[in-house]
């Protein structure tokens, strides 16, 4: 398929999403009064809009995050062949975090003050998405951060376009005690997620009746679990709820399945483990092995078949689509539609017109929920195959409503405080 047949195809999806914010004309400037904003001015000058792109493309997270940065660059593509944004065409400036928390602060400082980009699409790591926060708060930028987190966090600054708390980390632990699973080892990197994941896990398990038998971290890039492996046989869960980030997942499951520990005697439920990672890993060492996420490659959706043959078209036909893939490649649609929306890049305009936009995503129905600036999104709870890819198992029945505070949980109530 050429580049341009896949911008037409999707078209379609772009128009749909652009009907969906119809109305409210453009709003809330700052007529350029303040110097952090004059960036968003003046890409609006020109025939070009400049957009950053700001991933890992080196060390620990490069695993997950460069096909997390080409979905997003597919988007931009595709936006352009249909005619661009308000008539102009998205340019991307490309930066490497390079798996260092400080450098995603820096290139994040970068791109707005000095290539004066409308908009940030980037991150993985919640800990590169906490360096970065208060330099696009401070600039008044936007980002758009595609990754499931760890919730307890609404920047004005950010639309999180992956999973919050209760609709990934909370629905696969109720799956876990619904399907008889009630002895929990946590094992996490030692950085802010799975802390604070762990921290919402163990306050779920105690008021549900589960229990936490252990709780390890490693640091990130860590690559010898033989010790924490003898703790797993120590503490004989019935599960292992798995945080590990970036490619200390690839030494673990195959360290696993070496110390003769496959998922029929173990069942482990990751959460950071998607078809990009299983390619690393192998799909032999996994096959078996859970994931809670809100999008496969195997969702059955039109859009997502599309989507799928779009991403394989602009990469290489032995490439995987994966939940953080679909978050980042809807997040710069989302963004578009927004500034159509507003008929400007000025970021107050921009996140005005997003409160309520609709878009029928790769994953399904999504909505982005204007009090806090994360989207609906369906939970699904699937089981890695010999070919890599997921069977579903489970589904919510419908979008759930992003819940970044757990204000609907009563036994989450001292956490969020």
């Amino acid at each position: 398929m050429t580049k341009t047949s896949r911008g037409i195809i999707f078209a379609l999806m772009a128009f749909i999403l652009l009907l969906a914010g119809c109305g409210n004309e453009g709003a809330g400037s700052n007529n350029g009064e303040e110097a952090v904003n004059e960036p968003a001015s003046a890409a609006n000058e020109g025939k070009t809009i400049e957009v950053g792109i700001l991933h890992s493309l080196s060390g620990t997270m490069a695993i997950s995050e460069v096909s997390v940065k080409d979905a997003e660059l597919l988007a931009i593509e595709e936006i352009n062949a249909a005619g661009g944004v308000l008539g102009k065409t998205l340019v991307p400036v490309v930066e490497d975090g390079a798996s260092d928390w400080p450098t995603f602060a820096e290139k994040a400082r970068k791109l707005i003050q000095q290539d004066g980009v409308a908009t940030v699409f980037g991150g993985w790591t919640s800990a590169s998405r906490k360096a970065m926060l208060p330099v696009f708060e401070e600039l008044n930028g936007l980002l758009w951060y595609p990754v499931q987190y760890e919730g307890v966090e609404s920047s004005p600054n950010i639309f999180y376009t992956g999973a919050t708390t209760n609709q990934q980390i909370v629905p696969a632990v109720e799956y876990l005690l619904d399907t008889g699973h009630s002895k929990f080892f946590l094992l996490g990197s030692d950085y802010v997620f799975p802390r604070t994941a762990n921290k919402i896990i163990k306050a779920q398990l105690e008021a549900t009746g589960g229990e936490t038998v252990s709780e390890e971290y490693t640091p990130l890039g860590h690559t010898d679990f033989s010790t924490i492996i003898s703790k797993i046989k120590a503490a004989k869960p019935d599960v292992v709820f798995n945080t590990l980030n970036g490619d200390s997942n690839v030494a673990f499951f195959k360290q696993l399945k070496d110390a003769g520990i496959t998922a029929q005697d173990l069942t482990t439920m990751s959460v950071s483990v998607a078809e990009e990672e299983i390619r690393g890993i192998g799909p032999d060492v996994l096959a078996g092995h859970l994931a809670a996420w809100n999008y496969y490659q195997t969702t059955d959706t039109p859009e997502n078949s599309k989507f799928v043959e779009a991403y394989k078209s602009f990469t290489s036909a032995d490439r995987v689509t994966s939940d953080p893939i679909e978050a980042g490649y809807i997040a710069v649609y989302l963004w578009a539609a927004a500034v159509e929306k507003a008929g400007t890049t000025d970021v107050d305009a921009v996140k005005e017109a997003a409160k309520g936009l609709q878009f029928n995503a790769p994953g399904g129905l999504v909505t982005i929920d204007g009090d806090n600036q994360h989207i609906y999104k369906t939970v699904r709870i699937g089981e890695v195959q010999p070919d890599g890819m997921f069977k579903e198992l489970w589904k919510s029945d419908s979008p759930v409503k992003p819940d970044p505070y757990l204000e609907g949980y009563a036994w989450a109530e001292s956490l969020t405080k």
